[in-house]
């Protein structure tokens, strides 16, 4: 992927070079992707803080596991979005990222979205990067570009997601879905 290369829509995988602990196997989808810089949200990071509890009113449309899931470092005080929807709805409440699902304006009233949501899930704070650091990162190997699958977006079981993506990549990238958790382990 060259620098300047638009990975919207697109998963960030974290690889053992990433030297961040924020995104140690971690998966990214990215939300945007533009000049000013670069916006996702961590895939596989659950909270364990339940959403009844914060936003209970999209408490019985949220995807399994129902908890907040921890989105990145950037403006954790702040609630992303992520829904999967049945068909792509006329209204300016929700944006598509990939296929039938996009982000969800938690403005929105809940009884609007409810005939239309198939499942949401709710990210704190977001990961960001400013202008060429992303590229940068990139180049320098921390993470590998893939296809995002529309069923990792809302995975029920997001511990394994990072495994799960690498697996199905060709050679050599899925060999690290065996790649140790600690490299002495190995």
């Amino acid at each position: 992927m060259g620098s300047g290369a638009d990975t919207t829509g697109k998963l960030l995988v974290a690889t053992p070079l990433i030297g961040d602990g924020n995104f140690e196997r971690t998966v990214v989808l990215m939300l945007a992707h533009q000049e000013e810089g670069a916006a996702g949200v961590v895939l596989n990071r659950p909270s364990g803080l339940l959403v009844r509890d914060a936003l209970p009113q999209w408490a019985p449309h949220l995807a399994q596991p129902p908890t907040m899931f921890i989105g990145g470092p950037v403006s954790n005080e702040s609630v992303v979005a992520l829904a999967r929807v049945r068909n792509h709805p006329e209204d300016d409440w929700w944006a598509p990222v990939i296929g039938l699902v996009g982000t969800l304006d938690l403005e929105t009233e809940v009884d609007k979205v409810a005939d239309v949501v198939d499942g949401i899930r709710l990210f704190a704070g977001y990961a960001g990067w400013s202008p060429g650091q992303l590229e940068g990162e990139i180049e320098s190997g921390a993470w590998f570009v893939v296809d995002a699958n529309p069923d990792d977006l809302l995975a029920e079981d997001p511990g394994e997601l990072w495994a799960d993506v690498l697996a199905r990549q060709p050679s050599p990238i899925s060999w690290f879905t065996h790649y140790p958790t600690h490299p002495s382990h190995n």
